[in-house]
This record gives C-alpha cells, sequence and structure tokens, in this order.
C-alpha cells in the first residue's frame, strides 16, 4: 500500500537534496553537473573579484536569464515563472550551505572524492524528481524543459537530455571564454550529462510506486499560469 507525501514535503526535500548533492558534486572534483556549469563558471570568474559572490548568487543570474527566454519560447509571461524563482533563491540558500559544510571537509583522497560524486549525483537527480511532484515550482532548469515537453508534447525524460547536452555545450563556450582553458568541466561532467535523464525518471518512477502525492496546505491556486 502506497504512503502519503505531502508536495510541501516533497519540495523541501528536493531543495535540500539539490543543493547537497550539487555541493557533494563540486567537492568531488570531477567536473559539475553540466546543468550548473555556467553557473559555476560565472561563480568562478566573477568571486575573483568580487569575493563574496557565491555559486547561489550565480545560479539566481543565470537562471533568471533562463526565465527571461522561456518567457521568450513561450510568446508569454507567467506569474507562475516569478514563483519559481522564489524556488531558485530558496535553492541558492541550499546550496550555498552546502558549499560552507562541504568545505569544512578536509582534502578527501581519491576513493573520497568517487563517493562524494556518486552520491552528489544520486542526492541531485533524486532532488529533482522530488521537485517535479510538488505543486510548488521547480528552479528554472527543470521547469524549463517541463514547459517546453508539454508545449511541443514531447517526453521529459528525452528533452532533459538534450538540454543537458546544450548546457554542456555552453558551458565549454562560457570556460575558454573566461579562462581560456576547460574549468570546472571534466570526465564528471560528461557522465552527468548521459545519466542524468535516466536517474531522474527512475526515482520518479520508484516515488510513484511508494507514494501518493496529496497537498497539505490549500496553496496550489497561488501557483498557477
Amino acid at each position: 500500500m502506497k504512503k502519503t507525501m505531502y508536495s510541501e514535503i516533497s519540495y523541501l526535500l528536493g531543495l535540500v537534496a539539490l543543493g547537497m548533492g550539487t555541493a557533494w558534486i563540486e567537492k568531488a572534483d570531477f567536473g559539475v553537473s553540466m546543468v550548473v556549469a555556467p553557473a559555476y563558471l560565472i561563480f568562478l570568474r566573477v568571486s575573483e573579484v568580487v569575493p563574496w559572490f557565491t555559486f547561489g548568487m550565480a545560479e539566481y543570474a543565470f537562471q533568471f536569464l533562463l526565465l527571461v527566454l522561456l518567457s521568450v519560447i513561450m510568446r508569454k509571461i507567467k506569474i507562475s515563472y516569478l514563483w519559481c524563482f522564489l524556488t531558485v533563491v530558496l535553492y541558492g540558500l541550499c546550496l550555498d550551505g552546502a558549499m560552507w559544510l562541504t568545505g569544512l571537509v578536509p582534502e578527501v583522497s581519491l576513493l573520497g572524492r568517487c563517493v562524494f560524486y556518486s552520491g552528489g549525483i544520486l542526492l541531485a537527480t533524486l532532488g529533482i524528481a522530488f521537485l517535479l511532484h510538488t505543486y510548488i515550482l521547480p528552479e528554472a532548469y527543470e521547469l524549463f524543459v517541463k514547459e517546453i515537453a508539454g508545449k511541443y508534447k514531447k517526453p521529459f525524460s528525452g528533452l532533459k537530455v538534450a538540454y543537458d547536452m546544450s548546457s554542456l555545450v555552453l558551458s565549454v563556450l562560457l570556460s575558454f571564454l573566461f579562462f581560456g582553458r576547460l574549468e570546472g568541466i571534466h570526465i564528471g561532467t560528461v557522465i552527468c550529462a548521459v545519466v542524468n535523464g535516466f536517474l531522474i525518471g527512475m526515482f520518479s518512477k520508484l516515488l510513484e510506486k511508494q507514494f501518493v502525492f496529496k497537498d497539505a496546505l490549500s496553496l496550489k491556486k497561488y501557483f498557477g499560469s
């Protein structure tokens, strides 16, 4: 028998898991996820001259631009996109908190890096799966793919892989533009590009087998279009 999972709890679990997973992947230093790589490169470049500029702040900036692009593609600005930006801010706070915590961990061995990387991918994709099962809008990356998939009636997992590969190409361009070399993009980034869509789909199916998602609060109407 399925258990009840309130969508508000799913939202909070998703934010925490995604923030921690992203920080773990960064700690492993095998290359960050291709999804966050553009924001990560912006963080690395800007923080060289503005030390207080964080990874989370870079996410605010980049995902805002992504929401603008989404509005252009959809040919309208939805109020829901503004709610999405609230998620972006909360995610950024979770990410910065997780970055601070992982920063307390001393330098790890190769085995330790592999553990951080593997655990980070699983946490991040599980977090996205949780966020996709709540009326509270996911961060802009997932919303972008979800909206495009709905508009053109395409499977989310397939479009997610396509988006990830496009993000990887953009990251390579930004890396050479900012640093004249590949920075923050390594074999781990490529692995993420291949497995993220599959893992998100897998975790989504597992969650749906275990839980019935219900709303604890009557707030869904405030997150509509």
